[in-house]
């Protein structure tokens, strides 16, 4: 991709990974971008780097503008692998006066690249630099979603580089939110920030807070994954104020795994009793949608039903990855209940009611379980399941 000047002055010369799929568990079908921002300004500033693979392609986008050794300044707002793995063959190229970041930014890039002899210089939010007609003001936001996390706002353009926020991993030709369709781009971004930025919540609040207190006017947010919001920069500020609040709709899921369908068949009961209630739900079957989809959907779900049989006296692999997944992400504000089936020692309902309550989801029911294949009696049961957690969504009540 060839640079594209996002602001005058301001250019990106970043890479789309049309290839890659995995992103640490998380699946990212369409692909992601590596954002990299060059100003060249009496002094010459480049605010992060590029997966290692595309240090090729950071390089040319770069020289099309000016020659890497004309970089003054490289900005390291987070260290994390994907922005900083070009680094070494970067900074051994350009030979930068400054390496800006962050306390704990220098000390991750000690960690990582173990290079003493780096021209470090460290900043803390509200300090500032001059590029000469441009001003750059630093903001810390430590653990979004790293200890050495912060973001560079450039006084006179009214634009926040945010690192790994108000990102989305969606490679596309195009550069600007406005170039694509909005609501497809919100659910890649809802995506991202519940399978990245979920368990930060409180602190994506407390950065919402420090922006206003710093009266930064922002005119665009330029992340380091996915398309730049220079039409709508204060929706995605305002969704990450309702996702970090993990405000939730009257929505109800039903995740589960089956192993002889007896699981799937409550499953499907479960369904009747919420539609009957006049609930929006969505069924999961664990074979068929993957964790990080799960999880967008948990975003803003009330209520959260599993689903398990017993094997081995636990529960099925897919849904021990699917817990295990959730409760690093630390969902909030949910009511739950458990169902499965079993052959002969029936624990599942019991684990998936523990991991519920583990993760502070409010049990609604002690759950059911069923051995072998459900009666007609057994799916009306789980069918007046359906029907309470369905009131208990509205909330009317069990």
């Amino acid at each position: 991709m060839k640079p594209i000047e996002i602001k005058k002055g301001i250019h990106w010369v970043g890479a789309v990974d049309w290839n890659v799929r995995d992103f640490h568990g998380y699946f990212i079908p369409k692909g992601t971008t590596y954002n990299s921002f060059l100003v060249p300004d009496q002094k010459v500033a480049l605010f992060d780097a590029v997966k290692a693979p595309f240090r090729n392609a950071l390089l040319h986008n770069i020289r099309k503008i000016i020659e890497p050794r004309k970089i003054d300044y490289i900005v390291v707002n987070h260290v994390e692998m994907d922005h900083s793995g070009a680094l070494p063959e970067l900074i051994d190229q350009v030979q930068p006066e400054k390496i800006i970041c962050s306390a704990m930014g220098k000390k991750a890039l000690l960690q990582h690249f173990h290079r003493e002899d780096w021209p470090y210089e460290v900043v803390e939010t509200g300090q500032e630099i001059s590029l000469g007609s441009k001003t750059i003001q630093f903001l810390e936001t430590r653990m979004l979603h790293w200890p050495d996390s912060m973001m560079s706002y450039i006084k006179e353009d009214k634009l926040l580089i945010s690192s790994d926020g108000f990102g989305q991993h969606w490679a596309t030709s195009e550069r600007f939110d406005d170039e694509v369709d909005l609501d497809q781009l919100f659910v890649h971004a809802a995506k991202y920030y519940a399978n990245i930025l979920l368990p930060f919540s409180p602190l994506v609040g407390k950065l919402i807070e420090s922006v206003q207190k710093l009266g930064l006017e922002i005119d665009m947010i330029a992340p380091d994954h996915g398309l730049i919001w220079r039409q709508n920069p204060s929706k995605i500020v305002e969704a990450y104020g309702r996702w970090s609040r993990q405000e939730t709709r009257k929505k109800a899921l039903i995740i589960y795994n089956t192993m002889w369908r007896s699981t799937e068949k409550m499953a499907m009961a479960i369904a009747d009793g919420l539609g009957q209630e006049g609930v929006e739900f969505k069924i999961l079957n664990l074979n068929l949608n993957h964790r990080s989809d799960v999880m967008t959907e948990v975003l803003d779900a009330k209520a959260l039903i599993l689903g398990s049989s017993t094997l081995n006296n636990g529960i099925m692999p897919p849904m021990a990855d699917m817990l295990c997944y959730m409760k690093g992400l630390k969902p909030l504000h949910k009511i739950g209940t458990a169902f499965g089936s079993y052959g002969w020692s029936g624990e599942a309902v019991k684990i998936l009611t523990g991991a519920l309550e583990e993760m502070k989801v409010d049990v609604a029911d002690p759950g059911l379980r069923v051995q072998f294949a459900p009666t007609h009696e057994d799916l009306q049961k789980c069918i007046e399941l359906g029907q309470k957690m369905g009131r208990l969504v509205k909330g009317n009540g069990g």
